[in-house]
């Protein structure tokens, strides 16, 4: 379904080794569709991001991220590249949830991860980037999640964007009400300025 490289059976032993050492499990089933945008929630800690690399290698999903371009520069960009990484021009007319539409539009499988939070610390409301390019490029939203009171993390329902904000929000608010981060007061409130 997805590509992993030749180094899949590698990489997943060590994921394994991984949870297993710090005693956190898998829940669930990979996402159906070739392509999504993936909420990574909460992000409250530089450990999400190691429990988020090895949850998806063991359900064998390639996700992939947004960067600045300059990061893609020189003989780092391949590098770049092969590691999921997408380059965003912020400085061109076109915005950067345009540049990714257009990236699933150029691709036939696409795990586009974005963290709504938008950073490790509190904050009043998410950014609404994940849901305008989940709209507008007519791909679900997947809800990503890492419990770290349960130490479980996996994938829950998915929800295509509807356009009433506040409705589709809502699903998306009580999926991760009880959800807890490593650093729980942290972990921003899910809910985006377009909601008023």
């Amino acid at each position: 379904m997805y590509a992993l490289g030749c180094d899949a059976s590698m990489g997943k032993l060590l994921a394994r080794v991984f949870l297993a050492l710090t005693g956190w499990r898998i829940e669930g089933q990979p996402p159906k569709p070739e392509k999504f945008v993936l909420i990574a929630a909460p992000h409250t800690s530089n450990w999400d991001l190691a429990y988020l690399l090895a949850l998806t290698k063991l359900f064998g999903i390639r996700v992939s991220w947004m960067g600045k371009h300059t990061l893609f520069r020189g003989p780092m960009g391949w590098v770049m590249r092969r590691v999921g990484g997408i380059p965003v021009w912020r400085h061109r007319r076109e915005n950067v949830v345009s540049q990714m539409v257009k990236a699933f539009h150029a691709s036939s499988a696409l795990a586009l991860t974005v963290p709504p939070e938008g950073t490790r610390g509190y904050r009043d409301h998410w950014k609404s980037g994940f849901y305008h390019i989940a709209r507008d490029a007519q791909v679900p939203i997947v809800l990503g999640y890492l419990d770290y009171a349960r130490k479980r993390g996996g994938f829950g329902p998915q929800v295509l964007p509807t356009g009433d904000v506040k409705r589709d929000m809502d699903e998306i608010r009580r999926f991760y009400a009880d959800k807890i981060g490593k650093h729980p007061e942290h972990f921003s409130r899910v809910h985006l300025e377009e909601e008023g």
